[in-house]
């Protein structure tokens, strides 16, 4: 009985409580007691709170009218849908503006960032500059700025600026050409338009590349002769109070697209200066002294191994990205937060509605984070 309580309370005849690694276990048992206690007790008094003011906790109002307009919606929106679809419909903008917005703060920064470390003056200050102002000035500032200072600042529809395309900016929005194609001529294309464009990217060789361009001109020649013109170009034109055909680009969507992108990418400048920066100097000077040129340089030696580094805080400025889109709500665009702000003053269920707009930012943030995670595994694959 003796040894038994002495093996218990020593291990490698060190005493349990002077023992790391045991007090290590003991106080994160602790800690995940004291979690879970205080996770059950907020849940406990914010059950008992809602039932004492008559407020319920359920989801049974998801499929009851929403009886509210959506002024953009990506899908087809009436105010007859349930509450599900119109929140649908925020998610889905949500999306559309997050998606957009990462790609282009990624071509924007990532040119930012390399004029930061070009040789050219002018390029590296006016990279510097711009660095400098949009990364410091509040987002919510941005966004009151291209709302209600460029864009509510531009003519009426009736004298509407006029751009090559034609392409028309008013305050009413943007008004841009639709190219519509032919779904019967067109189908046909995607399969054998797809197939050798793997096959290129898979070898990557110049002549597969000139057999795809005259691949998919023969594609096209048989469609027109068989078809006739596969697409079209729908035109805004101006009516009597507004443009119809075309597609607009709404003042609350562009301004919130713009701000999103610029404020985004004068991170997104900062990391990818600090990626290339961290390739060693010696690096470049062994491919100039094996003739490659400073472009031939950039794109194949430092580049790639500049990836390693700007990818993990690169992921970071999707999701930051996709979560400043909440701010939406101060310049009228429904999105997520915004429908769902709107979902509560219908239906009056706070907490609930509250538990599905966190579920929907936390389920985006994690694709954002596994796409990205999957990339940098990609990248950083057989590295010691």
């Amino acid at each position: 009985m003796f040894l038994i309580k002495k093996k218990l309370l020593y291990r490698n005849g060190i005493p349990f409580w002077r023992d790391s690694k045991s007090l290590s276990f003991l106080a994160q048992l602790l800690s995940t007691l004291i979690v879970i206690s205080l996770l059950g007790f907020l849940v406990t008094n914010l059950i008992n709170a809602a039932n004492a003011r008559g407020f319920s906790l359920g989801f049974g109002f998801i499929n009851q009218e929403a009886g509210f307009p959506i002024s953009e919606s990506v899908i087809n929106y009436e105010p007859s849908n349930s509450f599900l679809k119109a929140f649908s419909v925020g998610i889905l903008n949500t999306l559309r503006v997050a998606i957009l917005g990462i790609i282009l703060s990624t071509i924007l920064g990532t040119f930012l960032g390399v004029c930061r470390v070009s040789s050219n003056w002018l390029l590296r200050q006016i990279s510097v500059i711009y660095v400098e102002i949009f990364r410091n000035i509040p987002l919510l500032v941005q966004l009151f700025f291209w709302y209600f200072i460029v864009f509510q600042a531009l003519p009426r529809v009736q004298t509407a600026i006029e751009l090559p395309g034609p392409i028309y900016l008013s305050n009413r929005g943007i008004f841009l050409p639709f190219i519509e194609f032919d779904s019967l001529s067109i189908l046909w294309l995607i399969p054998l338009t797809t197939i050798p464009l793997l096959l290129i990217l898979k070898h990557k060789r110049l002549h597969h590349y000139l057999f795809f361009i005259l691949f998919i001109a023969l594609a096209y020649g048989i469609s027109f002769l068989q078809f006739g013109i596969p697409v079209s170009i729908d035109t805004p034109v101006l009516g009597k109070f507004n443009f119809a055909g075309g597609i607009r680009i709404t003042p609350e969507f562009g301004a919130l697209l713009v701000g999103l992108t610029v404020y985004t990418s004068s991170f997104i400048a900062e990391i990818v200066r600090a990626g290339i920066q961290s390739v060693p100097r010696g690096q470049t000077e062994s491919a100039y002294s094996l003739g490659l040129s400073k472009n031939e340089t950039l794109r194949l030696i430092i580049i790639p191994q500049a990836l390693k580094v700007i990818i993990p805080p690169l992921i970071n400025q999707y999701l930051n990205l996709s979560k400043n889109s909440s701010l939406a709500i101060a310049i009228g665009f429904p999105d997520t937060f915004f429908v769902g702000r709107t979902m509560i003053n219908q239906a009056g269920r706070a907490v609930p509605i509250f538990g599905m707009i966190m579920l929907a930012y936390g389920v985006m943030s994690l694709i954002w984070s596994i796409i990205g995670n999957f990339f940098d595994h990609k990248l950083n694959k057989g590295k010691a």
